[in-house]
């Protein structure tokens, strides 16, 4: 007789896997696979300096650079938002996330959270070392970034860690709040990814091939813990979704004050 999972890591190795947990286990493939094919391909155009990529490059660039140089407020408006995406900015919000789960027991999700931190950080500056394609040059910058420009580092951060936060808000929040959540979510990272074009301090290849790696982050780690530990993140969820719960719960059957009940007592009239 099947005995349910009851998400250790024995008993997730010596049964089957449950619907949702090899939906999940797919999903995260083929996303990962998604972004790892898109970045090995955009790294071959740009090693190869394929004429109609480098010409789409430098033609945003250019034209991006010359708005900037004619609209300061525009620009000032950039760095602002760009400082806020910044990348150590991401961290700390994943730090933080981290954390707290750490604090209410949720520990898989909370090491999960740092993993997805770490990885990020550490495929923007792997990356940007062993590929190190120039970044844009000007006569007259607006903007300054430091080492290299392929894959973006702001990009990357911004991409794992409002990634990372959709996951951990998904089983909390309904379909409204997913909705207004992931849609927040993307315009952050479009907005940050933005910004390095606005400034100039990336190409748009250079922007991709951050939220490609970010893909590839997000579901490398969520398939690593989940072939490691099969369901113990499920079960962390599932954690934190019973604290929400009970939490409602008490705050609705908590008695009314009892100005409140006097008020309201039917024996007065």
């Amino acid at each position: 007789m099947h005995q349910p999972n009851d998400g250790s890591p024995a008993a997730g190795r010596g049964s089957r896997r449950s619907p949702v947990q090899r939906r999940t286990l797919l999903g995260c493939a083929w996303i990962g696979l998604s972004g790892l094919l898109l970045f090995t391909v955009l790294l071959v155009l740009v090693k190869a300096d394929w004429s109609p990529l480098s010409r789409l490059d430098h033609g945003w660039a250019a034209a991006l650079h010359r708005y900037a140089l004619r609209h300061p407020v525009w620009t000032a408006a950039m760095q602002t938002l760009a400082d806020l995406g910044a990348p150590w900015t991401m961290r700390a919000l994943l730090g933080a996330a981290a954390l707290w789960l750490w604090c209410v027991r949720a520990r898989v999700l909370a090491g999960w959270v740092l993993a997805v931190g770490l990885l990020g950080w550490v495929a923007s500056a792997a990356g940007r070392a062993l590929i190190g394609r120039p970044r844009p040059h000007f006569v007259d910058p607006v903007a300054a970034g430091s080492g290299a420009g392929f894959p973006s580092g702001h990009a990357i951060a911004s991409a794992v860690t409002c990634g990372a936060l959709l996951v951990l808000l998904r089983p909390r929040a309904d379909r409204t709040a997913r909705a207004v959540a992931g849609t927040g979510a993307a315009l952050t990272v479009l907005a940050v990814g933005w910004t390095r074009l606005a400034l100039g301090v990336h190409y748009p290849s250079d922007v991709l091939a951050g939220w490609a790696a970010a893909a590839v982050v997000l579901a490398a780690a969520m398939l690593a813990v989940e072939l490691w530990l099969p369901g113990r993140l499920g079960r962390d969820v599932r954690r934190l979704h019973r604290r929400q719960r009970s939490r409602v719960q008490r705050v609705l059957a908590e008695p009314p004050p009892p100005e409140y009940a006097t008020e309201h007592d039917p024996s007065r009239f």
